[in-house]
Formats: structure tokens, sequence, C-alpha cells
């Protein structure tokens, strides 16, 4: 009787799964003729002997009717993977003897000749291969310590989510091999990404817009979740879903969904989902180049750009995004929870001001574009260009309270005015605000003519010189109201752009001085060249009042007082 005891509770269980309204009779793992997938057997009815027999079974538990292979898996690894993913043991041993695509399927233990099946493998994405570096990794041990070290981790024991007996996180985990409840074997739905969040903890994802974030595949075969067979019609996914793929993913390192990493962003901002239509700004001339760079980037990177790309989480970080506004210069909703580099040159883990994103780049930390024009001094940090103690700066980091500009500045701009870089620089026409592309050259929001036709300079126009005049009265300007009182006649008579004298971003005070280098004064040496007499430079004389020594537009100021 004792000898009989294991058969009889083999054909309990399989009675009971059998009976079970959420039986594996109705899933795809029913591989018996009487199965509903496409893949199965010929003749053979028996349905659990697929993974089980009562007699002479494999010594790997329960009763396992198949071997397995003995080879070496290639395992998930990434900057940020904080667990010790080990060759593949326990349950996912048993699941990959299926699923790796070495063994045929009706490979069975307890029968001489294979059972007879209408495919020898899985197809698709179910057949992980024995590279499993772009799955989401198992046979590793999750407990308190490795929560505490990844930071972004529940801390076991887990709701749904089920460890084996040695405390390691297994395909079975996920997957409950027996019943379909949810899509795929799951465990708990993907509606709200509820399967992730049994053991991912994202900072800022609490309030993040992509939380609730929808997407909807009608049965095109794009879905990461359309493994195995066709995919559902109308399955929405959500949120982790939409850019993270947990088996066969494209992008290996922390399972994107596409290679090109700025493509698992334009899959939803391309116009057709998300509000935005960020793809369109990468079509312009003059862009943040997303897609120049591909596995450049790296999460753990230093803040300040060592190696030279852009990429659009350099400026988002997609788990904290949301729709929450703010004042120049504090970071919005859009760009929260992303590294940077502070006014003082400092590396920060999460900037506060917006322009310290930046910095990143512009900084001159490691590299720095090259000098749009050449000037009598060259400058490409704009950390220095900006900073409040310089002779003069366009208020970025903090206000001007320069009385003398007030009566020249367009509402609701004052002297106290703190501005965004992106201001200035940041997609034309009515597209989204950030510095994605632009039609205009610097990747400035307006046109900002400084390129001359010959020897010919720019005809003025409140086209011309949109961008200044978006925040500096024209009027006053052209017609020498509260203002220098020579422009009129450069700027109209002249046809001398405003990038001949004024330095759009600033002028360290390691560099120039007020006197000489007040009112963003730092002269193009391609069209001001010194004075006979050898000088170069605009001496500041007192309000609206000061003297050249220089040489332009075929005039010798040696020097010249206005």
């Amino acid at each position: 009787m004792k000898r009989r005891a294991p058969l009889l509770l083999a054909i309990l269980l399989c009675f009971t799964f059998l009976v079970n309204s959420q039986s594996i009779v109705t899933t795809k793992h029913n591989l018996s003729v009487s199965g509903l997938g496409t893949i199965k057997a010929t003749t053979e009815n028996e349905i659990c002997i697929f993974c089980h027999t009562p007699h002479n079974s494999t010594p790997k538990a329960p009763l396992w009717n198949r071997n397995v292979n003995g080879g070496t898996y290639t395992l998930y690894n990434s900057s940020t993977l904080n667990a010790l993913p080990g060759q593949p043991d326990g349950s996912s041993i048993l699941c990959l003897s299926c699923h790796d695509g070495t063994i045929a399927l009706g490979d069975v233990v307890s029968r001489v000749s294979p059972i007879t099946m209408s495919s020898s493998n899985i197809t698709g994405k179910s057949n992980l291969t024995t590279d499993l570096s772009n799955d989401h990794p198992i046979s590793f041990a999750y407990n308190a310590a490795l929560a505490a070290s990844d930071g972004q981790l529940k801390i076991p024991p887990l709701s749904v989510v089920r460890l084996d007996n040695n405390s390691k996180m297994q395909c079975t985990s996920c997957h409950d091999p027996h019943k379909e409840t949810n899509p795929k074997f799951l465990v708990a739905s993907t509606q709200f990404s509820a399967l992730c969040l049994q053991c991912h903890d994202k900072t800022y994802w609490g309030s993040s817009t992509h939380k609730t974030s929808t997407k909807t595949w009608n049965n095109s075969g794009t879905s990461p979740w359309a493994h195995v067979d066709t995919p559902y019609t109308n399955v929405t996914q959500n949120a982790c879903a939409n850019c993270h793929d947990p088996h066969n993913a494209n992008g290996k390192a922390r399972l994107l969904k596409y290679l090109p990493e700025e493509n698992n962003c334009l899959d939803c901002h391309n116009g057709n989902v998300a509000g935005t239509n960020i793809q369109a700004q990468f079509a312009k001339t003059y862009k943040h180049n997303v897609a120049g760079y591909t596995g450049t980037h790296d999460p753990i990177e230093a803040n300040s750009v060592t190696t030279k790309h852009v990429e659009c989480v350099d400026c988002h970080n997609p788990h904290a995004s949301n729709a929450t506004t703010a004042v120049a210069p504090f970071v919005n909703g859009t760009s929260i929870g992303v590294k940077g580099i502070n006014q003082a040159g400092n590396a920060v883990a999460v900037a506060t001001n917006a322009y310290e994103i930046c910095y990143k780049c512009h900084a001159g930390n490691s590299w720095a574009p090259p000098a749009a024009l050449p000037r009598q001094i060259i400058q490409n940090n704009v950390r220095l260009e900006f900073a409040t103690t310089n002779p003069s700066f366009h208020p970025v980091v903090g206000a001007r309270n320069d009385s003398e500009i007030t009566p020249n500045l367009l509402t609701p701009n004052t002297a106290s005015t703190i501005m965004y870089c992106t201001a200035c620089h940041a997609s034309d026409g009515t597209g989204p605000k950030g510095a994605h592309g632009s039609s205009n050259q610097y990747m400035l929001k307006l046109n900002y003519s400084t390129t001359y036709t010959g020897s010919t300079g720019i005809t003025e126009s409140a086209t011309a010189y949109a961008l200044c005049y978006s925040c500096h009265n024209r009027n006053n300007i052209i017609n020498d109201i509260n203002t220098f009182k020579e422009h009129r006649k450069h700027i109209v008579g002249e046809k001398t752009p405003c990038s001949v004298c004024h330095d759009p971003h600033g002028v360290s005070s390691t560099q120039g001085t007020l006197a000489r280098n007040g009112r963003l004064i730092n002269f193009r040496t391609d069209k001001v060249t010194p004075s006979s007499g050898g000088r170069l430079y605009w001496q500041d004389d007192g309000t609206r009042r000061g003297t050249c020594y220089l040489t332009c537009h075929g005039k010798n100021h040696n020097p010249k007082t206005y």
C-alpha cells in the first residue's frame, strides 16, 4: 500500500487540476491532442505526462518527466543589477527544459520514444534559448539584504509573487504553469503594473504620469506581451510594460523593448498616444540628436557626462516624470529626479534647478560644444557665463537686479526676472516646450539672425531678431528710447546684428570686467577689429553712455563716445 501512495497522490493532483475551472486543461500547457494551442500532440491524450510521471521520474521534484539541459546559460547582467543570479536551478531549470528550445517537447523520460508533436519546439518569444541575458533574472536570492542594497525593491515576504524554499526568485515566482487566470500564466494582472509592483518600488513612481499611462495593441503583433501565438485583441498594457519586456527584450540591460533607447520613449511620444509629439522635433535640423548614440548612456555614469552622448533619460527620468509646474530656476515635473551639476560645479544626484541638468553637458566638465561665433572672449562653459558675480549675464541662475534695463523689457519681464534655458533654446512653432529640436540655428525657439550675406549685414525686422524681441521692446531699441542712443544707426542703418556686440549667455568674471563687458558686450572678432591705436573694447561711462575703441563697419573708433 505504501508503494502505491506516490501514484495515488499523483492521480489525485492531476484530478484536482483537471476539475478545477482554472485548470491546465484550458491553457496552452495542455499539450495533449485536446490542447487549445497550435503546438500539441498528434495522438497523445494524457495531459500531465508532458511534465510529470508517477514512476521513474528524474531526481528533480515534483515527479519530473523531462531531462534538463546540462549546458551553461548566458545570464542577465547590467550595471544596475544588485542581485547575483546563478545558473538556473529549482523550478526555473524545469521550465527551461521546454522553454530554452534545446529539448524536444515530446521527449519525456517515461516513454521510450518521444511523443509525436505538431511542432518539436516552442517558437516565438516563449523560446528563451540558452541566452537569458535579455530575460528577467532568475535563480537569485531575494531577501531583505538585497532589497536594502538595491533601495528600490520591496522587502519580502511578498503578497503574490512566490519565492521558492530557498528564498529565490524563479520562473514560478511570476508564472503559475497550471492555470492562466491572467494572460501568460502570470500570477497577477499587468494592469497598472500590478505584477511588477509586487517587487519593484521605484523612487517617484507613485506620482509619475507614466504610472497610469496606457497603450492598446489591436492584434498588431507589437505588444511586449505578445509571446508564443497571436497577440490578444484589444489588450491594454500599462506603465512598465510600455517600455520593458520581461522576456527576449531587444535592449538587454534593463530589459527595454527597443535597443535604440529613444525608441522606448517615441513609441508613445510620436503623436499617436501621448499628447506631445517629440518625434517630430527630432526630425528638425537643429536638435539634441538622441538617435546619434546607442548603448552609450548608463544610469550609473557620473553626473557630468564624461562620454559625449545625449539620450532622453539624460534630461528626463521616466519613472518620475509628471505634469507639475514650477517657476525658474526650479525643475518642473517633466525633469524631476535627474542628475545634474550645480552652480559651484559639484555633482548633485537630483537636480533642484533646471539649469543643473543642462550643465551636465554644457558646463565644460569634460567636453563642450564649440563656440557658436568667434568672439574676443571665448568661454564655452555656460556655468561660468551665467554666474551672478559676472559683469553681465542672462538671468538663468539668478536675477540681474539692473534698473537700467527695466524700461526696455516686455511684460511680464522685470529686472528681477529669472529665466529657464528653454526660454531661448526650445522647440520652435507650437510643439512641445523642451529643447528637443528646432528649425532655428542653435536650437532656438525663435529666429535670431547672425549670418551675413557676403559683406552685407542683416535687414532689421521683427522676424530677424524675434528671439531678442520676445523679451526686449523692439520699438524702444530701434528708436533709441531709454536705451543706447546708437541702436537705430547700427541695427537699422548699418544692418549690424545684435550678435556683433552682445554675447547672449554672459561674460565670465574671470575674463571680463564691468567697465568693459557690462550689457553682455563681447565683440565678434570676425566683424569688429582693433582701432588704429590697437585697442578693442567698449568702456562704460555711466547710464546709457559709453566709449568704443575699435574698428567696425569700415569706421575707426579711436575712440568714439556716445
